[in-house]
């Protein structure tokens, strides 16, 4: 049976930062020779699976192998695919397990979202369950009725959506001073407030996962990613800082006021209660609030 034809008007932009060589295996396997590929080298990428990357068909490498945060990579592969004249973008980090069939069937979708009032910005995959992780959640767009069998929603991880160019180039690039956590949050947020709009196609679903699994409350029915200290005090620092931006609604600021305590508390709890952990989130809380961002310096390089 004859596979159908991936879309011509869509390029894949993969993030790589220090992965396995499968993970690269994958992506090689799945989309060379098939869809143009974009791949950003933030650093680490085996010296073999290097050397297969440089040799696929239709792949072009950028970066230089240095750790410059999620935002600006994926926002050097957006400049490359406009430069290179694609109208569309799939967004994939190294664990997303996607095809050139699920960028057929979302693009499929961003054709479904197209007479939506706002217009699409991007749609994104439903996650799919993953073992031993919390599978995050995309809550609904208030106000905003669902279309073709697709839902509004406040927001989707980047990795699994498909971005409309024009649509970025209206909203505007990633924020690289957040550097890695809430970039895709801020970023759909933004889109709504320029008159873009953000959807999930219930019918496509890849496994999607944030951290090295799950951090579960005792006794209540709380659960967040366990993730390394930096990624943590990161997304501490992002979420404070959202609070003082305008398009981002007050509906979801109280919901993180209360939420971020909590979360702060489990993390620590998870350490052991070791002070230098709660030092350091309540740091990166001061960072957010102060609004002062940028690379983390403890960040891998």
């Amino acid at each position: 049976m004859q596979r159908p034809d991936p879309p011509a008007d869509t390029a894949v932009a993969v993030v790589f930062f220090r992965p396995t060589a499968e993970q690269v295996a994958r992506i090689v396997e799945r989309f060379a020779g098939r869809m143009t590929v974009l791949v950003y080298d933030n650093g680490g990428i085996p010296p073999d699976a290097l050397a297969r990357l440089q040799g696929a068909e239709g792949l072009t490498r950028l970066g230089e192998g240095r750790n410059r945060g999620i935002a600006a990579a994926l926002n050097a592969l957006a400049e490359a695919a406009v430069a290179a004249g694609y109208a569309r973008l799939f967004l994939l980090d190294q664990d997303a397990d996607a095809t050139p069939e699920t960028a057929r069937r979302l693009g499929d979708a961003l054709d479904r979202a197209a007479g939506a009032e706002p217009p699409p910005a991007l749609v994104g995959p439903a996650p799919a369950p993953k073992p031993g992780h919390k599978a995050p959640i995309y809550p609904p767009r208030p106000g905003v009725p669902p279309r073709e069998h697709l839902r509004p929603v406040e927001f989707l991880a980047t990795s699994g959506s498909l971005v409309d160019l024009a649509a970025f180039a209206q909203v505007g690039p990633f924020r690289e001073d957040f550097f890695i956590d809430a970039v895709d949050l801020e970023w759909c947020f933004r889109a709504w407030a320029r008159g873009r709009s953000c959807w999930m196609d219930p019918g496509t679903a890849i496994p999607h996962s944030v951290g090295r699994g799950t951090i579960r409350a005792r006794f209540l029915p709380v659960a967040m990613p366990d993730q390394p200290l930096f990624r943590m005090a990161v997304y501490v620092r992002n979420t404070a800082y959202g609070w003082r931006l305008p398009h981002v609604p007050a509906r979801w600021k109280l919901k993180q006021a209360a939420y971020l305590p909590l979360q702060i508390g489990l993390y620590w709890s998870r350490h052991r209660f070791a002070p230098r952990v709660l030092a350091r989130l309540l740091a990166a809380l001061a960072q957010g609030l102060a609004g002062r961002l940028g690379r983390p310096a403890d960040a891998p390089p």
